[in-house]
């Protein structure tokens, strides 16, 4: 069962979230340095799903269809009707979008958040979420792709866990439903990520690719390139000190992704950082029309020139990203990469 909610200004909630962001900032980008990493609770079969679209709008049949996703998993599914709104390319106003954010983790009765999709426009609802707000309630957030902005922000400003994995209108087969129930419903004291057989064996992309070798312990922090990128120098960035850095990207040729793996570095991104896990750069191959041809560099020759003289493990081709086999990855959760056996362990329930 689900229902579209009509808000006007009828909640407190709804009112604080449409309020200046100025009158958030200071108390939201204070963080405490030492603060607890905060767990959401887990989710089980009857939890109630809120659905938001805080990025690229959504058309009426793919609601439709993250509704059914997300009912077919035993949730019951909640929205206003801010899910289908649309300003451009934009799901809606950026007051509208951020509004929905802050309402669902106000909601008593919303128990986890899935994004409908990702695309663009993320970035442009950080300055007014209502971060104390959120750390006082935790709640499974999922997505990827330019919902790394809201995973990193939120993780940032509140040290909760958040997820990147299936949005609304993904592909729920069976390999990203067993990392999702995994990761987020029924959580063991440690779980192993092992990389999809893959539908396109011949596509280079998708080959595995042990770039530097070596075992890495730390807590995970990352999502999109271009997202994580761009978030640099901004009060959202995280301190990824310690942590194993996770990347995904498509649509980027290889002189693009040279020119974010050097901005990553150039920032110091990757100088104390404990590893790098890769998953798959779809379409990130140079074009025959592109400016860089045709003595351009293979996206593999970009990340070994770039990536291998770190000094810390790399893996390239684990099974996340814009892929239809992806895992559901924990953002502030401590894990392990192992270049050489080719996986990535969970040291710890992402959830409670």
């Amino acid at each position: 069962m689900h229902r579209r909610n009509f808000i006007k200004t009828v909640s407190a909630a709804s009112a604080i979230s449409m309020l200046p962001h100025t009158l958030f900032a200071e108390d939201n980008l204070k963080k405490p340095e030492d603060t607890p990493v905060i767990k959401p609770r887990r989710l089980k079969a009857g939890d109630t799903i809120g659905l938001i679209t805080p990025g690229s709008y959504i058309t009426e049949d793919e609601l439709k269809e993250s509704v059914k996703n997300l009912e077919d998993l035993g949730f019951k599914v909640v929205y206003t009707d801010n899910v289908t709104a649309r300003f451009g390319y934009l799901g809606g106003k950026d007051d509208l979008r951020a509004q929905d954010v802050n309402l669902m983790f106000s909601r008593k009765d919303v128990d986890g958040i899935i994004c409908t999709r990702g695309g663009y426009g993320c970035a442009r609802l950080l300055p007014y979420l209502d971060y104390n707000m959120i750390r006082n309630n935790p709640k499974v957030l999922c997505g990827y792709s330019d919902i790394t902005s809201l995973l990193y922000a939120i993780t940032a400003r509140t040290n909760m866990v958040t997820f990147h994995g299936p949005v609304g209108i993904s592909t729920f087969n069976e390999f990203s439903l067993s990392y999702f129930k995994n990761t987020l419903m029924d959580p063991a004291d440690s779980l192993r990520f092992w990389n999809a057989r893959d539908e396109k064996p011949d596509d280079k992309s998708r080959q595995v690719i042990p770039i530097r070798g070596g075992k890495a312990k730390g807590r995970l922090a990352g999502g999109n390139l271009s997202i994580v990128v761009s978030l640099i120098g901004t009060p959202y960035d995280i301190n990824t000190n310690g942590k194993i850095v996770f990347l995904e990207e498509i649509g980027e040729e290889p002189y693009r992704i040279d020119r974010m793996l050097t901005q990553m570095i150039e920032a110091g991104k990757f100088e104390k950082a404990a590893g790098i896990a890769l998953g798959v750069f779809e379409k990130c191959e140079a074009k025959e029309s592109a400016p860089a041809e045709p003595r351009s560099l293979t996206l593999q020759e970009v990340l070994m020139d770039r990536l291998f003289n770190l000094n810390i493990p790399v893996i390239y081709g684990l099974s996340f990203g814009h892929i239809t086999n992806k895992f559901t990855l924990p953002l502030g959760v401590m894990a392990e990469l192992d270049v050489d056996n080719q996986n990535l362990t969970l040291l710890e329930p992402a959830v409670v």
